[in-house]
């Protein structure tokens, strides 16, 4: 019977790029934040002589070869569990597509999920990100296979609220906000990711941003993150020793406790941007506007805080209550069509337990 995952959105809560580096690649630091909106993925899979992946999609813009990151983690699994099967992957997407809402990333996941309940190799019961390809594999292993797809396909691995760092394939579990009112506010027009990275390098340039303080500006910012989340927020901006979180920190120190929950007890609010809204936004004036709405300054309902997200050209607000968050869709909706707005939708932050708790369909 075939399998049914959801595939939920993300948003970041800040996020700081360093300078270009060597490889192609840029540093970053940011928290990914995982939200109750979702497309849908569903996997049918059967043992084969050989392996047939076929995929299949309500949405014309998402590709149904070997360029669809589920079509990639899929082969991928099947390669690192040296096994072959016939695999069908239907794509209901309710997400928008290139939005910088992490979809194509969260259907590999799913995708992988999906394959791993259909042949067996996890139990379908799962309760936290620790499902495994196979038994005894690390999850190490597992998160290694998901950055072989994309540097934030790692982040739906955990799910919740997450630290991301290196290229962003680099996740830590940070602890959860409490479950927060979003609304997502999707435009007409796009961001070209690599255009926007381009555009950065030349900032960078412009600035004289050199890689040594590039590097120290992330390792300070991680520090900030880990101090604010953990419910330090007097720590917020100070770095620490070591740089970079490892792992064996955040597994060696109870970051768990309340004072962590929430967004606005933290002041993290007060410091995060994203550095891809200075841009983003000269390049696209009707997104600062989109953000200056969402945020309702002087209002009743005003956001606890507005941001791009990723590179765009989603943005997202984040509110106290229901009401704020229909303020703010109201708001948006009055100017939608000036604006070219394709659509607002309000949803909620996802904590990591219900994240896994409801992945399945």
């Amino acid at each position: 019977m075939p399998t049914t995952v959801r595939s939920h959105a993300k948003i970041n809560l800040g996020l700081y790029l360093g300078s270009p580096r060597a490889d192609g690649f840029h540093s970053l630091v940011t928290v990914y934040q995982t939200l109750e909106m979702h497309d849908l993925v569903t996997v049918s899979a059967r043992p084969a002589d050989a392996n047939s992946i076929t995929i299949s999609t309500n949405h014309p813009d998402v590709p149904t070869d070997e360029r669809n990151t589920a079509w990639k983690m899929v082969s991928l699994a099947l390669e690192e569990v040296r096994a072959t099967a016939d695999v069908a992957i239907h794509i209901e997407k309710r997400l928008p597509v290139q939005g910088g809402l992490g979809a194509g990333s969260a259907n590999a996941v799913a995708a992988l999920v999906g394959l791993e309940a259909e042949l067996g190799l996890a139990s379908q019961q799962v309760s936290e990100p620790a499902s495994q390809l196979e038994s005894g594999a690390p999850r190490a292993r597992r998160l290694a296979l998901a950055a072989r797809v994309g540097s934030d396909v790692p982040l739906f691995l955990v799910g919740g609220t997450v630290l991301g760092a290196d290229r962003g394939q680099e996740v830590y579990p940070l602890p959860d906000l409490d479950p927060t009112w979003c609304v997502i506010a999707v435009p007409e027009t796009g961001v070209s990711t690599p255009q926007a990275f381009r555009d950065w390098d030349a900032l960078c340039a412009a600035d004289g941003l050199t890689s040594e303080a590039s590097a120290d500006k992330l390792r300070k910012l991680s520090r900030a993150y880990a101090a604010a989340f953990s419910g330090n927020p007097g720590q917020a901006g100070q770095a620490g020793s070591s740089g970079v979180i490892s792992q064996c920190e955040f597994e060696g120190n109870d970051l768990a406790g309340p004072e962590g929950s929430a967004l606005v007890r933290t002041g993290i609010t007060s410091w995060i941007e994203n550095d891809f809204e200075r841009v983003v936004f000269p390049q696209h004036p009707s997104l600062c506007e989109i953000k200056r709405i969402l945020q309702g300054s002087g209002t009743p309902e005003a956001a606890l805080y507005a941001s791009l997200s990723g590179s765009g050209s989603a943005l997202y607000g984040l509110y106290r209550t229901r009401g704020d968050a229909e303020a703010a869709q109201n708001r948006l909706g009055a100017q939608a069509g000036e604006l070219e707005v394709r659509s607002v939708t309000i949803t909620r932050t996802l904590p990591r337990a219900g994240y896994w708790q409801n992945m399945f369909s």
